[in-house]
């Protein structure tokens, strides 16, 4: 490829140079940019931190929270209780599905973010677990935990702290283990509380008509029970 000459650079049109972004756009890439760079530097400060009593507890969470096989596993003890329990643990089942569907269909396949470089920033082999193919944005398995933890936690208050922080341990485990950026996970957890009140959404407007239809069935009886009365 040979580079243009003087006549053919002065021949282009104004409008195909590439001009510098102003106004609201410039502004947008260098907040963008400033987001970056310290997305990055956290992801470096945590990887640069010694942590050898955590690295094999977090490496093991992490891995152990794949196919949100904690959040499931969590719904069946759920689902062994009162019907309370078990609402709670089908909602939060719900909210994996949407969280799940939102991050690696949509998310993920429109970010296209590249995964940390992991050697690069020397994460310790300590905290190893296998780097996903996937891109890194929003971080699926923060989004799957935060759902489930936040609507079972709706529908079951007890079980709110708990799930929640074990929710943000599986999303600190991601950056730990050097497969995500801390912004990968803050939006995951965005997209899961999103994907909770969907699900709830969704729940309570297909209970609406049974609702409705138990109402009237219990309407119609008394008022037969009245006119019997009579």
């Amino acid at each position: 490829m040979t580079e243009p000459t003087p006549d053919e650079a002065t021949a282009r049109p104004l409008a195909t140079a590439e001009a510098p972004a102003t106004g609201p756009g410039r502004a947008l890439a260098a907040v963008l940019h400033d987001l970056r760079a310290v997305d990055g530097a956290l992801y470096a400060a945590v990887a640069a931190t010694p942590t050898p009593t955590l690295d094999r507890a977090l490496r093991r969470l992490s891995h152990t929270a794949d196919h949100s096989k904690i959040s499931f596993a969590v719904a069946a003890a759920l689902a062994l209780g009162g019907s309370r329990p078990r609402r709670a643990a089908l909602a939060g089942v719900g909210a994996i599905g949407v969280a799940s569907a939102s991050a690696n269909l949509l998310g993920k396949r429109l970010v296209r973010r590249a995964r940390p470089d992991r050697e690069a920033a020397r994460v310790t082999v300590d905290r190893h677990v296998p780097m996903p193919t996937s891109a890194s944005f929003p971080s699926g398995h923060t989004a799957s935990a935060v759902a489930f933890a936040t609507a079972v936690g709706v529908v079951l208050p007890p079980a709110a702290v708990p799930l929640g922080v074990l929710a943000g341990a599986v999303g600190y485990s991601r950056v730990h283990t050097g497969v995500h950026y801390p912004g990968d996970v803050a939006a995951g957890a965005v997209l899961g509380i999103a994907s909770a009140a969907t699900a709830l959404a969704a729940a309570a407007a297909a209970a609406a008509p049974s609702s409705r239809w138990r109402a009237a069935l219990a309407s119609s009886g008394a008022r037969l029970r009245g006119g019997s009365v009579r």
